[in-house]
């Protein structure tokens, strides 16, 4: 196991990977990370987009799936539940380990729903059997219309890993629709103890979006690059108020684990920022931090840990979006952008997904035919 993963895990940080191939998982790239300390594995449209379009490994299935379906969306759900299936399989000996702690694979429903409430549970409800895994967190995006979708399918009994969260007030929302899941869970005589959720609170986008502004508005220099930071050190304090107390200690009581914060978009857009930067200044116990490739190898040959980051600096983080305000940045719509530009990457990216599984399909049709393909 790597050293420095150790120390995350001895501080109560899980490692997750954000991405995920077919050619990873045969080729025994996903299980050399295992054994390094990955724990987890997270997936979205434009993780599957440059797995799908970059490798051969799809060709075979896509060409017996393309003899009877033709919509191109059915064709990805059948490659990717396959991708899941099989990550799901090699990560079961971490789920029993951890006693479901981590061992996950999630995977997104598609994002040209995610305003639409009732049209993300049955997509939701669909995933979870056609993957037909314990170890399937089934990603949902936190906008306002999803967070009944969650709560409902917490209620159900379904692992969720709620995506694209940015605000303070968005985190509180999600990690309320979890708990009320699950006490309509425990209400209706339900087991808890089989259900699994991470909120997945967006990191690095957080400073590029905040951090343009100040550009444009320009100096405070001192201001750039902290308010990612901040924004999940409040959000983790908000995390520690709602994960205790009476209320939550009966559901505990009852087999229910807390929703873990979830660290994501953690790569370091800004070359002029350490390469490691978020995720040297968020550890803590009971959180998820899920790495790109490239942060991941970062981390492990020069990460910093220190177990109690996330506590430090909290006063701080309360002040700077004061300051921010002082200098013209307004926080609220930031985040509000943000949301709307990440549910719209996403769709951008699944529409790409799309396009070419269509081409790949009638690429791979026209060969078993023996046609010229233009």
């Amino acid at each position: 196991m790597n050293e420095r993963l150790q120390r995350l895990s001895e501080a109560g940080q899980s490692v997750w990977i954000d991405y995920l191939s077919r050619d990873s998982i045969r080729g025994g790239e996903l299980e050399g990370m295992i054994e390094s300390g990955v724990v987890g594995v997270t997936s979205n449209p434009t993780i599957f987009q440059k797995a799908i379009a970059d490798s051969e490994l799809y060709d075979e299935q896509l060409r017996e799936l393309a003899e009877e379906e033709s919509d191109p969306k059915e064709l990805f759900l059948g490659l990717a539940s396959q991708d899941i299936r099989e990550a799901c399989d090699l990560m079961m000996p971490v789920f029993e380990r951890t006693n479901r702690l981590d061992g996950f694979v999630s995977l997104e429903v598609s994002p040209d729903i995610a305003y639409d409430t009732a049209a993300t549970y049955e997509e939701a409800k669909r995933l979870h059997a056609m993957v037909d895994r314990p170890n399937l967190m089934v990603k949902i995006p936190a906008t306002e219309p999803g967070l009944a979708a969650i709560e409902d399918m917490i209620a159900g009994g379904n692992s969720i890993n709620v995506t694209l969260i940015f605000s303070l007030s968005r985190y509180r929302a999600v990690a309320n629709a979890y708990v009320r899941g699950l006490q309509r869970l425990v209400a209706g005589g339900g087991d808890p103890s089989g259900v699994a959720s991470v909120a997945s609170f967006f990191v690095s986008r957080v400073d590029s979006e905040g951090d343009k502004r100040l550009d444009e508005i320009g100096g405070h220099d001192d201001l750039k690059g902290r308010l990612a930071i901040a924004n999940a050190k409040l959000a983790y304090a908000a995390f520690e108020e709602i994960f205790s107390g009476d209320d939550w200690e009966f559901l505990e009581s009852k087999g229910a684990t807390k929703q873990r914060p979830l660290w994501a978009s953690t790569s370091t857009k800004n070359p002029d920022y350490k390469d490691t930067i978020y995720v040297d200044n968020l550890v803590g116990p009971d959180t998820v931090n899920t790495m790109p490739s490239s942060t991941l190898d970062a981390f492990m040959d020069h990460g910093e840990v220190d177990p109690n980051a996330l506590k430090q600096g909290l006063e701080e983080a309360r002040k700077l979006v004061g300051e921010l305000r002082e200098a013209g940045v307004d926080y609220e719509s930031v985040v509000e952008v943000l949301e709307q530009e990440g549910v719209q990457k996403f769709a951008d990216s699944f529409d790409e997904l799309l396009e070419v599984i269509g081409n790949k399909s009638r690429q791979v049709k026209g060969q078993s035919a023996g046609q010229p393909v233009s």
